[in-house]
């Protein structure tokens, strides 16, 4: 048996963590050119990718994970935006509440170009954590549910959706963080109400 043989491949999880990852979601009603996508932190940092995919703010839901500022070559900087989560136990539900709603407001942010603000044009948006598998994911089915409910009823058929586009079967994302997704919709007296009407685009 050579040394070689007792060399494992990377996994495919791995390999895929080497490389940009971002796919398109959901396409935001009365906003004709603003994509919700789905990706990971490699995506997140890769400005040819972010430029021709039209993106030009990103949401970070890892705890363990920093972004740095970053221009586009078209002189755009990218909006960074994060709340760090715990991928399993850990979290609060309040705190995927907080990413919902971080999620909806940067969404309907404005743009106002001011000479001391960093240039940034509105464009789509990219929700990541590392792997964009499991923390990222369930803050995007509970975003789709609770404000865009005409579309997705259910946590349950928002969080299908998001695997659908992902590629990813019932291992992500994982256990505790659906769990604690339920634990949180149970904290809201009336659904409907959570995003005010300009967040339900």
């Amino acid at each position: 048996m050579s040394d070689n043989s007792l060399a494992s491949p990377l996994s495919a999880e791995k390999q895929e963590d080497q490389t940009p990852v971002a796919i398109p979601v959901y396409h935001l009603k009365g906003y004709p050119t603003l994509t919700l996508f789905i990706g990971n932190k490699i995506a997140a940092n890769d400005p040819e990718l972010l430029q021709r995919e039209g993106i030009t703010s990103t949401m970070n839901f890892a705890v363990n994970v920093e972004m740095l500022p970053l221009t586009l070559a078209n002189g755009v900087a990218v909006r960074r935006t994060h709340i760090g989560l715990i991928d399993g136990n850990g979290n609060t539900a309040h705190h995927l509440l907080s990413g919902v709603l971080a999620l909806a407001g940067i969404i309907g942010q404005a743009s106002p170009g001011k000479d001391h603000y960093p240039p940034h044009k509105q464009g789509n948006v990219l929700i990541h954590c590392r792997g964009g598998r499991s923390r990222s994911v369930t803050i995007l089915a509970l975003y789709l549910h609770l404000c865009q409910s005409g579309d997705f009823p259910t946590f349950e058929t928002a969080l299908e959706h998001v695997r659908a586009c992902r590629g990813l079967d019932q291992a992500y994302p994982l256990r505790p963080m659906i769990d604690l997704a339920h634990t949180a919709l149970d904290l809201l007296p009336a659904r409907e109400m959570f995003c005010s009407p300009e967040m339900k685009v």
